[in-house]
């Protein structure tokens, strides 16, 4: 997978997620989505059938095959959703200060009481606990509460109708990260050879150790971050995950909006720190559902995640269901460019970059950035079979461009996702003058570097040890390497 009808010299360190859906499911589609910047493909296992889903990913292989470059796969598992029961009419209208009551009767309710299915929600509860509904629109108030109801006080009213969804801000609930359907669909999406899952509503570090028994080495798992107990409890489930999303959906439901800026550079910052990629999701490109353009707010939104040194930026409905699917991607590519090319890109993300740990791994990491600097190298090329080292060589987030070279097609596509890779699979190298021999080339064939340039090359050996990086050279291009 070396040749490229996009051309490796895709520069935009910044990656891009996109969500497919009915805008986005055609082969001519998919590929015209690749073409204009995306790097992954989200599936929302939310919504859908398994061969509609089995489909999809045929489709993007097949792209991929075309295209002679890897992309990865992401599977969003929908997790523990909560939601009311019906009522007599459909909704009712809620008024501010009357009671209202929550039970685990199975009947329609009205505008006194309704079911809630979720006896886990009872336990949790206590008095003065706010719950609430439709995204928020809807807030109640625990007056009393015991096994099987809640009464509770409207604070905030409206209408409500069927079905609505369940949020408890402060409450960690005794519920597990996967549902029954969850691990259907895990078992699905594994056995289609996704390179990245996504845990919707982890709350603990204790629910990605869940999932990540479950997944083992078939692919990697990234933790949503969208529950305010999963912000306090950040670092632990950074260290288990192998990355994690800001899902501001819900996170901006269950926190205060104005505390949720913060929250997204938190993790971001947490993330970068521990050298794991991060994704920055939900309505960056809103109004592109309908509109070709969009708004300055969101292009601004899109430019803080990219100057905050997030891995990735991702698309939801715009590519899913939007009038204007690959627009949406050409304004997230192009903003993306612009800002990286700000003056102060590199240097906010020096400010950012966290001390090495005390190994032979970083510091030859660390290393690699600070010579290519010195001697004005256009390439870092790293050798990897794991991964482990090309994602060390993003978190020191080089002005230098980042070329990963793995004989592992599944590491190449996992690496997708993060930050400045761009990786090629290719055999294996054997010795100290075929390492040095194929950085040159692949880094040429890339576009990365001319004649009479210079790469900094980091490897291990003995070669093929997965992590053990332990060598560092630079390299001279003559131009005469691809002869």
């Amino acid at each position: 997978m070396t040749s490229d009808i996009v051309s490796m010299g895709r520069r935009r360190k910044t990656r891009i997620v996109a969500t497919l859906g009915p805008a986005s499911s055609s082969y001519e589609r998919i590929k015209e989505l690749f073409i204009a910047g995306v790097d992954v493909f989200r599936l929302n296992m939310s919504h859908g059938e398994h061969k509609d889903k089995e489909a999809l990913v045929h489709t993007i292989r097949a792209v991929e095959r075309e295209c002679g470059r890897p992309i990865a796969i992401l599977a969003d598992l929908q997790g523990p959703k909560l939601r009311i029961g019906l009522f007599e009419h459909g909704k009712v209208t809620l008024k501010e200060g009357q009671l209202f009551q929550l039970d685990l009767v199975n009947e329609a309710g009205n505008d006194e009481r309704v079911f809630l299915p979720h006896k886990e929600i009872f336990d949790a509860l206590e008095v003065g606990t706010h719950i609430l509904l439709d995204d928020g629109k809807i807030r109640l108030e625990v007056e009393t509460v015991e096994a099987t109801k809640a009464r509770c006080r409207v604070v905030v009213g409206g209408v409500l109708s069927d079905r609505k969804g369940v949020n408890v801000p402060n409450a960690v609930l005794p519920l597990a990260a996967l549902t029954d359907k969850d691990r259907r669909d895990l078992t699905f999406a594994l056995q289609c050879g996704v390179d990245w899952v996504a845990l919707s509503f982890v709350q603990r570090a204790a629910d990605v150790a869940e999932a990540k028994k479950l997944v083992g080495k078939k692919a990697a798992v990234m933790a949503k971050i969208e529950k305010p107990a999963a912000v306090l409890a950040l670092d632990e489930i950074i260290e288990l995950a192998d990355g994690v999303m800001v899902a501001r959906g819900d996170l901006g439901v269950e926190e205060p909006v104005e505390n949720v800026p913060g929250i997204q550079k938190q993790i971001v910052r947490a993330a970068r720190h521990a050298g794991k990629p991060v994704v920055v999701a939900t309505q960056m490109l809103e109004s592109m559902i309908k509109s070709p353009v969009p708004t300055r707010a969101e292009v601004s939104d899109v430019a803080t995640a990219v100057m905050d040194g997030a891995d990735a930026v991702m698309l939801s409905a715009e590519s899913a269901v939007g009038d204007f699917p690959v627009e949406a991607v050409q304004v997230m590519d192009r903003v993306a460019n612009r800002v990286e090319h700000e003056p102060g890109y590199f240097m906010m993300g020096s400010d950012q970059r966290s001390h090495p740990n005390a190994t032979t791994e970083d510091a030859i990491t660390a290393a690699a950035r600070q010579v290519a600097r010195t001697v004005g190298a256009k390439a870092i090329v790293t050798f990897t079979t794991s991964g482990a080292t090309a994602l060390r060589a993003a978190r020191e987030r080089p002005e230098a461009e980042i070329l990963t070279l793995t004989p592992r097609l599944a590491v190449a596509r996992r690496l997708a996702i993060v930050w400045g890779m761009r990786t090629v699979k290719t055999k294996d190298v054997t010795s100290f003058e075929e390492m040095v021999g194929k950085s040159k080339r692949m880094a040429l064939r890339a576009g990365l570097v001319k004649a009479g340039e210079r790469i900094v090359v980091t490897a291990g050996v003995p070669f093929g040890t997965p992590g053990a990086t332990n060598v560092l050279h630079v390299a001279w291009i003559s131009g005469n390497e691809l002869a």
